[in-house]
């Protein structure tokens, strides 16, 4: 605890569904710490574990947090009004028209956010060159005003037809509501892009998360300080007072960050193709590397598309707190209902559901008496117990064949979704290194390589916080788009457009920064008559780089077709912290301590005797052979017979399947 107290330089943050992760950094040494999260008020433990990592008002910190992705998933925003176009009032409901799912009989669309008597119509028009067709007069800015104010909203949605092209009319409906003290997100300040729906429905999430993620920053920021900065989708970070603005860029804000260190440990390990496997209490968050960080412009969240840049990572309800039943027709269900943090699994010895953790713990794979970092005692007998009530609604023999279960169908979850990032986008995942991280990543990552005919799993350094030690090296980030849908010739008026948005990006910057803030200038660009784009560095050539991208993607290209410029964008870093790819002190093999008794571990149908592996113990040289349980502050490491490992650059163990290269 003495340690804990001592004053740090800063700190990373990652707040999750089950625990809150804190990496802080003390002059050159790294601290980690986890706590159980407190879901009701998430701000409470970032505030126990900064009190404990000894933060001062001088501690620069950075934080990634899942309150705005609760506040959508939970359905627990604001109560927004939508100002749009009149005759467009419904877009949100009618979207693109697709089934959800084109197998059911009865499908179900996920409800919109804003219901039809608060979706307001306002008398404009604009052409898609954003020219005024219908003008907006102040009558209509007065009746739109009146009608906001009698549906009682605590935020307001405007987003106008073809504001992308021209924000004139947003702008003065904004104005009029901002003056009558009504907070507001417009489509053309967030996503002044192409495609109406997208662009309206990314408004309306924002607006809906404005209120409470706002209130969550606000008291982060009265604790932090003016050094507190916010992780965004996209990895990167932001002043508190924008992030709260526009709490939709957030929605991925933790896994982005997780995915931006676990590439960083890989290349450190000397791998540039890296599938990355996240496990944490709630969910399971994976991607495919190479060569640098996967970006999209847009996805899904929740069922609400979102149109703002993010880094591509594909997530799945299988985390350790995963609840285990069994439905009407005798079939097992793993997930996506989580147990959380309160009661938890049952082994936290709260009366908790059957769970991923407890299955682990029938079986073995978890050694010891404690969880996260000795935070939380580990109940044995409650975990068996609860396979032990599985297994009678699955009409098993005993609680080892109802975990071995539990495991079966939540590592098929995990299988599948790496597919989904790697087989299914055309990467072979048999050629990339496993990067198992969370606090459970390393108890799945040897087996499901093996299902995925995987050669290669690393385990970090300090795996179970991979995510706040993300958080804490991001680098401050902004971005800028603007839809512009030009032909790729019409170099000047790119160019004149990405020098717009390269100063509207340093603008976003601390004036003292801005002279450090790296750019760089990307264009989405398609064939004419397409209606996906491929992301570009913009510069010289840009059409002949399209033809070879689009063949080398899609196996053909048509020189003779116009390539169109749909979408510009520039974005503005500054690095963050050199956190990646240093040795952590490595153990010495003189006045090692005695090593943990052996464990019992369930593999293959059989009770194996496993050697347990404290992380600090292991020296450069020891080989750790599977069948073993490496435990380190956090996280734990299952190594199956076949395989084995060492520590490599980095602090990294780098596992190898025997008989592989």
């Amino acid at each position: 605890m003495s340690e804990r107290v001592a004053a740090c330089d800063a700190v990373g943050v990652d707040t999750g569904g089950t625990f809150t992760d804190f990496v802080a950094r003390r002059g050159r040494t790294l601290v980690a710490l986890k706590l159980p999260s407190t879901p009701d008020a998430p701000e409470r433990a970032v505030l126990e574990g900064l009190k404990q990592l000894g933060a001062t008002a001088a501690t620069r910190v950075r934080h990634g947090s899942t309150v705005a992705t609760n506040t959508l998933l939970e359905r627990k925003g604001a109560r927004v009004t939508l100002l749009t176009t009149a005759g467009f009032e419904d877009l949100l409901e009618i979207g693109r028209q697709d089934r959800p799912d084109i197998y059911a009989l009865a499908p179900r669309r996920v409800e919109p956010l804003v219901p039809p008597e608060r979706r307001l119509g306002v008398r404009e028009r604009l052409g898609p060159r954003g020219e005024p067709l219908l003008a907006l007069t102040q009558a209509a800015i007065d009746s739109a005003l009146d009608a906001v104010q009698r549906s009682r909203p605590e935020t307001v949605a405007v987003g106008l037809l073809h504001a992308y092209a021209n924000p004139a009319h947003e702008r003065a409906l904004a104005r009029a509501l901002r003056g009558a003290g009504i907070a507001v997100s417009a489509s053309s300040e967030l996503c002044p892009e192409i495609r109406e729906y997208e662009r309206l429905a990314t408004t309306v999430t924002n607006a809906y998360l404005v209120p409470r993620v706002a209130r969550y920053i606000e008291a982060l920021e009265r604790a932090c300080g003016r050094h507190l900065e916010i992780v965004l989708s996209h990895g990167g970070t932001v002043a508190p007072r924008e992030a709260a603005l526009e709490p939709a860029r957030q929605l991925l804000s933790g896994p982005a960050a997780g995915l931006a260190a676990a590439y960083a440990v890989a290349r450190a390990a000397g791998f540039e193709r890296a599938l990355t496997l996240d496990v944490g209490g709630t969910s399971t968050d994976c991607a495919f590397v190479e060569g640098e960080l996967p970006r999209r412009r847009a996805r899904e969240v929740g069922g609400f598309p979102l149109l703002l840049p993010l880094l591509d990572v594909h997530t799945v309800g299988a985390g350790g707190g995963s609840i285990a039943r069994v439905d009407a027709g005798g079939l097992l269900h793993v997930g996506p209902e989580s147990a959380g943090a309160s009661p938890g699994p049952a082994c936290y010895g709260r009366g908790g559901p059957p769970t991923v953790t407890d299955a682990l713990v029938t079986l073995g794979r978890i050694a010891g008496d404690s969880l996260a970092s000795g935070t939380l005692a580990l109940d044995r007998a409650a975990a068996n117990d609860a396979m032990a009530q599985l297994a009678r609604a699955l009409n098993v023999s005993d609680a080892v064949a109802a975990a071995e279960g539990v495991l079966l169908v939540a590592e098929a979850r995990i299988e599948a979704a790496l597919r989904k990032v790697s087989v299914e986008r055309g990467h072979d995942p048999r050629d990339a290194a496993l990067v198992a991280f969370g606090g459970a990543g390393g108890l799945h990552a040897c087996p499901v390589a093996e299902s995925l005919g995987g050669r290669v799993v690393l385990f970090p350094a300090r795996a179970g916080v991979l995510s706040a030690l993300g958080a804490l090296g991001a680098e401050s980030r902004r971005e800028c788009s603007r839809s512009v849908v030009l032909a790729a010739e019409e170099t000047a008026t790119i160019a004149r457009t990405l020098r717009e948005l390269e100063r509207e990006v340093r603008a976003r910057f601390p004036a003292a920064a801005r002279r450090r803030v790296q750019i760089e200038r990307r264009a989405e660009v398609r064939y004419r008559g397409q209606s996906h784009e491929l992301s570009l560095p913009a510069g010289p050539d840009l059409a002949a780089r399209f033809h070879r991208e689009h063949a080398r993607r899609f196996g053909f290209a048509d020189p003779a077709r116009t390539v169109e410029v749909v979408t510009l964008e520039a974005r503005g870093s500054i690095p963050g912290e050199r956190v990646f790819g240093v040795n952590p002190r490595a153990a010495s093999r003189k006045g090692r301590a005695a090593a943990p008794a052996p464990a019992r571990v369930r593999h293959a149908g059989a009770w194996l005797r496993a050697r347990v592996w404290e992380r600090s113990a292991i020296a450069p040289g020891d080989t750790v052979r599977g069948p073993s349980v490496v435990r380190e502050s956090g996280a734990t490491l299952w190594v199956p017979p076949g395989w084995s490992g060492k520590l490599e650059r980095g602090g990294t163990l780098v596992l190898r399947r025997k008989g592989r290269a």
